[in-house]
């Protein structure tokens, strides 16, 4: 132990000695360490915040929309006719076991008014069991009910981002607000839900009865919807309710064998898996950069250490003719490596962590700094010290004192 203690003691003075050329050396683990942080903590936030935007959209989330239809051979565009219905919605609700709740939905941009406030945003129509599809709870309130449904009452439940563009901090339950030319009661506020992958605002929006918006903002008859959302009961079962979901839509729109459905289904895990794969590609690609950074740093403390090496080759003589072992050589130079190493690995923790924060508040991401990720960056950054430093230790063990005391 002694003999450790004494080798760091002499470490530190010989860095002490040429500060400028230590931290130079320091700085190429630096960097590389704090790449290794920073991308790692970006990465690991990057998919959290995927999973907790995913969970936002709904639970075990299947999505149905209109699809390309085909007309005496010739086929139309996607969306050109309205293929689902909310009659759709209930048979898949009717029939198909492993569904929990569904959701049709229609969709209407509008002005929302109260009083001098003008705002406008994204009106929602469905049914009330489209919170329970989604997941979304109420902060405040009772959201509308079947009979408002029957009724096509005008009641509506609104974002948080609503709230605060007509109401600042007032409570909005009970209030009227003008949606188009229809006054529309506020019965409940919906719980904050944030942002999407791609920057879409969830609380900016108002949820209505179906029948109210289309018959008072869309004014379109009959019972067409731009979508249907569908809750599936259990993870495993999503795959075969995506089946059984596909084969009850082609028999209800008389599809034949062989020929394109005139609807397309949407797996949310399919969407996560994909967004996952994307992060983690380019999570591996920043982390490889990052890599190629310290094997340059460790390159670079061989290098410092071989020149210490020859400028110090009298020293070394004279410590082993006044008697000191190669050994105690080996781990002068060994641990003055591997100290120069720690001190840029130490340094670069620092930096990746402040570099990793102000990167996720530029763009906006969330950041998750990991203790593992955290360890395995010091310790990578210790053993670079001992890979590249042994080399030039070894060297300095093996000389001969006769010659090392010639060296001039």
């Amino acid at each position: 132990m002694g003999m450790w203690w004494m080798a760091f003691r002499l470490a530190l003075r010989s860095l002490t000695r040429n500060k400028l050329r230590a931290g130079l050396t320091v700085l190429g683990i630096l960097i590389g360490v704090a790449a290794v942080v920073a991308m790692t903590a970006l990465g690991d936030g990057a998919s959290a915040s995927i999973q907790n935007q995913m969970g936002a959209l709904g639970v075990n989330l299947l999505w149905v929309f209109p699809g390309s239809n085909t007309s005496s051979g010739v086929r139309g565009e996607v969306g050109s006719r309205p293929t689902l219905s909310e009659d759709d919605a209930d048979a898949i609700a009717r029939e198909l076991f492993t569904v929990q709740a569904v959701a049709p939905v229609i969709t209407a941009s509008a002005q929302v008014v109260l009083g001098a406030r003008n705002y406008a945003t994204r009106v929602t129509g469905s049914t009330p069991d489209y919170l329970r599809v989604r997941a979304w709870a109420l902060s405040r309130g009772s959201p509308f009910t079947e009979a408002d449904l029957r009724l096509a009452a005008r009641t509506c439940m609104i974002g948080e981002t609503v709230r605060k563009a007509l109401f600042d901090q007032g409570d909005p339950i009970g209030q009227t607000v003008r949606i188009g030319r229809m006054p529309c009661t506020v019965v409940a506020l919906l719980a904050p839900k944030g942002q999407g992958s791609f920057g879409q605002d969830y609380d900016d929006t108002i949820v209505m009865p179906i029948t109210a918006v289309r018959a008072r903002l869309r004014h379109t008859p009959g019972r067409e919807v731009d979508q249907i959302m569908v809750s599936v009961r259990e993870q495993d079962l999503m795959a075969r309710a995506q089946e059984q979901l596909t084969a009850l839509l082609r028999q209800r729109h008389r599809v034949a064998d062989g020929d394109e459905n005139d609807f397309m289904v949407r797996n949310l895990q399919d969407l996560m898996a994909t967004l996952e794969r994307t992060r983690s590609t380019l999570s591996t690609l920043l982390l490889a950069i990052a890599c190629i950074a310290l094997l340059v740093g460790g390159i670079g403390v061989m290098n410092i250490m071989l020149v210490s090496v020859s400028e110090r080759t009298r020293e070394i003589g004279i410590r082993l003719a006044i008697g000191a072992r190669s050994a105690d050589i080996l781990a002068q130079f060994l641990v003055e490596a591997v100290t120069l190493s720690t001190i840029g690995g130490v340094a670069g923790l620092a930096l990746g962590v402040g570099a990793g924060t102000l990167l996720g508040r530029a763009m906006e991401w969330s950041v998750r700094f990991s203790p593992t990720a955290a360890v395995i960056a010091f310790a990578t950054s210790g053993g670079i010290g001992v890979v590249f430093g042994f080399f030039p230790a070894r060297r300095a063990a093996q000389l001969d004192p006769i010659t090392a005391l010639r060296h001039e």
